[in-house]
């Protein structure tokens, strides 16, 4: 998300000044052009050599010891029941938690055609409040190297925020990754408050996209 505090001059002189508010999550359907940033990610895709399968690296000198320790020194020691033939990560954002401590907590589980329900708001989150976005995640097949979080935010058609975040690189296990962002406040006051339109998408160094997802979301006066 990437929710910052709004600076209330507007409402002090009555004008009326759409300001980058610093949300970060949900997006309206004319809103969900290609960014600036999004153009420049593809523009900076590195050229790297061709994959292999970790199947492949980790039976490679697989009796030699002391190449075995230095592997997993390297990578982990991973659970062959999640790893592939094939040289591609396999990714899955399980949910998105909103944590408070003005509310419980809000897990948003993440539908398996990527889009929550049209029907309104996917959450509503109060003004002025403090919370931490928490990602769920699962790395199968074969190691993610630079997975990262691009959000982008906006309100009336103007981007307000747009936040990346770098998660890190991860190799394939059973039991589910956990990534905490840093804390962020919501903005507030009559500029702030209404509905937002948001684009969120995980990418790894490749550029390649585990998720891509649009939505919307209210801020208002109380949670809801």
């Amino acid at each position: 998300m990437g929710l910052e505090d709004e600076k209330k001059e507007g409402e002090a002189s009555g004008e009326t000044s759409e300001k980058e508010i610093g949300l970060s999550r949900k997006n309206s359907d004319n809103s969900l052009s290609p960014t600036e940033d999004d153009e420049d990610d593809e523009g900076k895709k590195p050229q790297l050599g061709p994959m292999i399968a970790l199947k492949e690296q980790l039976e490679k000198d697989k009796d030699d010891e002391s190449l075995r320790r230095w592997k997993e020194q390297l990578i982990g020691v991973v659970d062959l029941e999640d790893v592939g033939e094939t040289p591609d990560p396999v990714v899955k954002i399980l949910d998105l938690t909103v944590r408070s401590s003005d509310r419980e907590e809000m897990v948003l589980m993440i539908p398996d055609d990527g889009l929550p329900s049209p029907k309104g708001p996917w959450f509503t989150i109060k003004e002025g409040s403090k919370y931490t976005l928490v990602f769920n995640f699962r790395v199968t097949n074969n190691i993610v190297s630079g997975l990262r979080y691009n959000n982008t935010v906006w309100k009336t058609g103007v981007k307000v925020d747009s936040t990346k975040a770098m998660l890190g690189t991860f190799s394939p296990q059973a039991e589910p990754y956990q990534h905490v962002m840093p804390e962020e406040t919501t903005p507030s006051g009559i500029f702030a408050r209404g509905s937002y339109s948001a684009r969120t998408k995980f990418v790894d160094d490749d550029n390649k996209c585990y998720l891509e997802i649009n939505y919307t979301f209210d801020i208002r006066k109380n949670w809801q």
